[in-house]
Order: C-alpha cells, then sequence, then structure tokens
C-alpha cells in the first residue's frame, strides 16, 4: 500500500533498524519500546488486519512465528522468555493497519496483561 508505513520500511523508503530479514517477512527495532527489548515483524506482503489474513498467507503468517524464534535467539531471550502480540483493530491496540508482531522481551510478563 502506497502510504502505508510499514509497506515504506519494507521498500527501504524509512529507514529502520533491521535485526532479520526473509522473503516473506521483516523485523525491525521498535523506535518506541515498551519492553527492554521491543521489535516489530511484518510480513512485507500488506495486510491490513488479522481479519484480512486467508489460507494464502498461512506460510506468511507462519514465518512471523519463525523471525520471532530466530529473533529471540539472536537477542538472547529465547529461554529467559518472550511475549508475541498481535493486535487486531482498535479495541484491541492496532494503531497501524498492516499486520504486525511485537516480540517484546527483558522483563518478566504477568497473565492476564494489564
Amino acid at each position: 500500500m502506497e502510504n502505508c508505513i510499514f509497506c515504506k520500511i519494507a521498500r527501504g523508503e524509512i529507514p529502520a533498524e533491521v535485526v532479520w530479514k526473509d522473503e516473506h517477512v521483516l523485523v525491525f527495532k521498535d523506535i518506541h519500546p515498551a519492553t527492554p527489548k521491543h521489535f516489530l515483524a511484518i510480513p512485507l506482503e500488506h495486510i491490513p488486519t488479522v481479519n484480512d489474513a486467508d489460507a494464502n498467507n498461512a506460510a506468511i503468517l507462519g514465518r512471523l512465528f519463525v523471525a520471532a524464534a530466530e529473533t529471540a535467539k539472536k537477542f538472547g531471550f529465547a529461554e529467559s522468555g518472550y511475549r508475541c502480540v498481535v493486535n487486531c483493530n482498535r479495541d484491541a491496540g492496532q494503531e497501524l493497519f498492516h499486520l504486525h508482531m511485537h516480540i517484546m522481551a527483558g522483563k518478566k510478563f504477568g497473565w492476564p496483561p494489564g
């Protein structure tokens, strides 16, 4: 999508601190981290929300989790633990409408989330 900030990051039009990339997914450091270690994993294909995903996107959605695991290993928090969060639509807190996964670590999380 032309004006989507995450599409612009994926195309290299907006700089980001990329930490992992394959042919389907890009992972970069969040510029407003909510935890000491906070990354965003985005599909290179524009998918606005989880509701817009379908069976044709199954491999890409799976790659988001592979990217999370690889990022956790690379940055040393795979064993201590991390949280993967995908928000869908405004009531869940989605602000940018390009599906993305938050990969968060560096603190102990509770359940249920606040």
